[in-house]
């Protein structure tokens, strides 16, 4: 802002002084002197008002040749003319072009200058003119560009954010999920028998290792490792449901209905994750004779988590507001959401139901 003040000042200046020092030097009467300072000094205020210090300078100038002769430099209208052109919204540079004309004809007609001015102030204005114009442009790219980077820098925020999201609800489905399941293991492995005892333990260093290899790659995620890197954590989805459901040291059915076909990588991974957490909070609160996840294929993919424990809440509850709720359901919810998706959680015909419809297409 203090750079432009300054080269407004200096240019008025420059301005002032290339239109009255000539009067001085020629010793004109005082009124040419102050039509002189009229048609330059008010380049000042340029910017405040562009069409007004126009048609101040401009009349001023006009009035100066008309009565007064040789024939002075317009410095004032051309700089007039170019900031009208630079600043001026388009209807009023419009409006000025039409005036523009009408005051150089009559400065040069009136006074009956040579037919040689003509061309030499037509192109003069016309050369201002399109400057201004083409400053006027160069400054609407400008702006298009810094609010084409803010957008894209709220992008980046929003996408930061989810991203951080995305990483709090793995986290927390990664370690409720195999934490839980090695409790659940750990407590029964001595009520089973000696017989059973190291099939418990192999579990839960199954459990464990997985939750390694998951926990490894959110790791990654937050070091920004290059895609490029050979990875061999590849984030879960619908095949790799058989494996954690026969990793969770329940009594889970899992049943498929309809042709399977492929999904967005997402899509796969909030189903994984639902279907994590579901069986999570089963083992924690159900205490379940039986589990079923089902997985139906058509316009969208249905995905059902039910069981028969004691998580269900009264019945007649409303659907929405079971017993076990919690951070879980809400991760849940949001991670069907961020897909496309919706979830539907509570109490089922025996126990707890969590249904969840995804995008299939």
């Amino acid at each position: 802002m203090r750079d432009t003040r300054t080269l407004d000042r200096l240019l008025a200046l420059a301005v002032t002084l290339a239109t009255v020092v000539p009067a001085l030097v020629a010793a004109r009467p005082w009124w040419v002197v102050a039509l002189a300072l009229l048609a330059s000094a008010p380049i000042l205020w340029r910017r405040r008002a562009p069409l007004g210090t126009g048609l101040v300078v401009g009349l001023a100038m006009t009035a100066l040749v008309v009565w007064q002769k040789p024939l002075f430099l317009p410095w004032g209208p051309l700089v007039s003319v170019y900031t009208i052109a630079a600043l001026s919204r388009p209807l009023m540079r419009v409006l000025s072009v039409p005036i523009l004309v009408v005051t150089v004809y009559a400065s040069i007609a009136v006074p009956d200058e040579d037919s040689d001015v003509y061309p030499l102030l037509a192109t003069a204005f016309t050369a201002a003119f399109a400057l201004g114009t083409a400053e006027q442009a160069r400054r609407a790219q400008a702006a298009e560009h810094a609010e084409r980077a803010r957008r894209l820098e709220q992008e980046r925020a929003a996408a930061v954010v989810r991203e951080r999201a995305r990483i709090a609800r793995d986290m927390h489905d990664i370690v409720t999920h195999s934490v839980g399941l090695m409790v659940v293991q750990a407590e029964a492995a001595p009520l089973a028998g000696p017989e059973r005892a190291d099939e418990a333990f192999d579990r839960i260093a199954g459990v464990g290792r997985g939750a390694l290899v998951q926990l490894r790659s959110l790791l990654d995620a937050l070091r920004d490792v290059p895609r490029d890197v050979p990875r061999d954590d590849a984030q879960p989805g619908l095949a790799t449901l058989p494996e954690l459901v026969g990793g969770s040291g329940l009594p889970v059915t899992l049943t498929v209905e309809g042709t399977a076909r492929e999904v967005a990588p997402e899509v796969g991974v909030a189903a994984y994750r639902i279907v994590q957490e579901a069986l999570t909070n089963v083992c924690k609160h159900a205490a379940p004779r039986s589990v079923t996840v089902g997985l139906r294929w058509g316009r969208q993919l249905e995905i059902e988590i039910s069981d028969d424990g004691r998580g269900g809440g009264p019945p007649g509850g409303p659907a929405d507001a079971p017993a076990r709720a919690g951070h879980g359901l809400i991760g849940m919810r949001e991670r069907a959401a961020a897909c496309g998706g919706t979830l539907r959680a509570g109490p089922g015909p025996d126990g707890f139901t969590v249904l969840a419809r995804l995008p299939a297409g």
